[in-house]
């Protein structure tokens, strides 16, 4: 009797291991399924990111370009204002250097 007992008993226990094994099996897959699919959300989110940041340098790099072009144009435009106000501020520099010149002299004479 004690050996069918200890049968029985042996034959409850496998029976729960199996279940706890089965159990532990039926986990793992679905938390496989879980990590695939968050894996593939993640990467999917990424992916979208990764475009929108490429979209964004491509703007920035038109803006930038956009920018130093304009910049380049207002530089030149007021170097050649500069050199012109240079050019007419000698010119005046000599007209006045000139005009004293012949003041001092109807001066020296008058």
């Amino acid at each position: 009797m004690e050996q069918n007992y200890f049968e029985i008993l042996m034959e409850e226990m496998n029976s729960g291991f199996k279940a706890v094994i089965e159990g532990h099996d039926s986990l793992r897959q679905e938390l496989g399924r879980k990590i695939d699919d968050f894996r593939d959300e993640v990467d999917t989110r990424f992916k979208q990111v990764d475009t929108q940041i490429l979209a964004l340098n491509h703007k920035i790099d038109t803006v930038d370009a956009k920018l130093s072009k304009q910049i380049h144009e207002v530089d030149t435009k007021l170097s050649k204002r500069i050199d012109k106000l240079e050019k007419k501020v000698d010119d005046i520099a000599t007209d006045l250097t000139a005009q004293r010149a012949d003041t001092e002299l109807h001066r020296a004479h008058g």
